[in-house]
């Protein structure tokens, strides 16, 4: 128990807890009736920070001195039992404030440290688990033998905790290479079209850089994707068109029967909208139907969408698209123009910076 006559800050810090800061300087004591005083403590009931003087731990950065050798030693608690989530977090945070850091492991130390890590699977705390999700894709490319936890990212991505899946899937799809990618399949293809939002936009969102290990067996997914692509969440649909350009991106026809197909039924997602409207100008500035081509009224439609950064893409969309006369700039102008009275500094700013070019 801290009196209240000592100077000085006590500072409890936990993961997914705030932070509770009490200084003697400039705070009152608990209530205490005229005449009486707390048993032990001979301490006036307000301290006042002297003046002149600054709040030390104002700033202040609680891992400022951390030295790897003695964050590494501190790991061994992992192979405890029972665990104890609290120190376990705040070891995993200090591991994980280093290697952002840039602070060099060798592959035996930060394999000996992902080893004792995986115990903590065996816990039940919802933070702990997702902490180890990050510190596993952290050290992914710096540990040995990383696939070990495995089963275990395969066990969360199918389970039925909701919270679990999504960061499981992108952690798995970060230690997964080719030879495994098609054993966690059929895995993926049933989480990109899962009910649960955040585990479908995971799934779309890992589909994408898996791509850069197996396009082939990515391809493979490629229906699944597109009934994600009519999800009613903004951002499912928005990832999911992702996936399908990407998939598509060097098929020329195949883009333009995409892109016909989702400017005709229409999106709800406004990223989605932004996207489509750089894939239309893209191929535009491709292809020899100019400003006489239906992408180009696709776009010059988007000027009247109901949210400001569609308009504000196609506006820039159209003046950045080469040969336009005045009359095909005239709309684009015309809403740039009116950002430039809007209250919100953000749609000021690119206004003016469009209309400058």
């Amino acid at each position: 128990m801290l009196r209240a006559g000592v100077d000085g800050a006590a500072c409890v810090m936990n993961l997914g807890t705030t932070c509770t800061l009490q200084s003697s300087w400039g705070l009152s004591a608990p209530a205490v009736p005229r005449g009486r005083s707390v048993p032990g403590d001979t301490a006036p009931a307000v301290l006042r920070r002297p003046e002149g003087t600054r709040r030390s731990w104002s700033g202040s950065n609680p891992f400022q001195h951390l030295e790897k050798s003695a964050v590494l030693q501190e790991a061994r608690i992992f192979n405890e039992t029972p665990i104890n989530p609290r120190r376990c977090l705040h070891i995993l945070t200090k591991i994980l404030y280093l290697l952002n850091q840039g602070e060099h492991f060798g592959t035996t130390e930060a394999t000996e440290a992902f080893f004792a890590m995986t115990r903590l699977f065996q816990s039940n705390d919802q933070t702990l688990r997702r902490m180890c999700y990050l510190t596993i894709k952290e050290m992914a490319t710096i540990s040995e033998d990383v696939i070990i936890v495995t089963s275990s990212l395969t066990k969360d991505m199918t389970g039925k905790e909701d919270v679990y899946r999504g960061p499981a899937i992108r952690a798995l799809c970060r230690i997964t290479d080719g030879t495994m990618l098609q054993a966690i399949e059929r895995y993926m293809k049933q989480a990109i079209v899962d009910k649960v939002s955040s585990v479908s936009s995971s799934a779309l969102v890992s589909s994408l850089h898996m791509m850069k290990i197996s396009y082939d067996v990515v391809k493979r997914w490629i229906n699944e994707a597109q009934e994600a692509a009519s999800s009613d969440n903004i951002m499912v649909q928005y990832h999911a068109l992702g996936v399908l350009y990407h998939l598509r991106k060097n098929d020329r026809l195949a883009v333009s029967k995409m892109l016909n197909k989702f400017t005709k039924s229409g999106l709800k997602s406004q990223f989605a909208y932004c996207m489509l409207i750089r894939i239309a100008s893209r191929l535009l500035k491709e292809t020899e139907d100019g400003h006489e081509s239906p992408l180009f009224d696709f776009i010059e439609s988007c000027l009247r969408n109901k949210h400001e950064m569609v308009i504000y893409e196609a506006a820039s969309a159209i003046i950045h698209l080469p040969n336009c006369t005045a009359r095909e700039l005239a709309p684009a102008v015309s809403v740039l123009q009116l950002f430039c009275s809007s209250p919100k500094p953000a749609l000021r700013y690119a206004a003016v910076r469009t209309l400058n070019k």
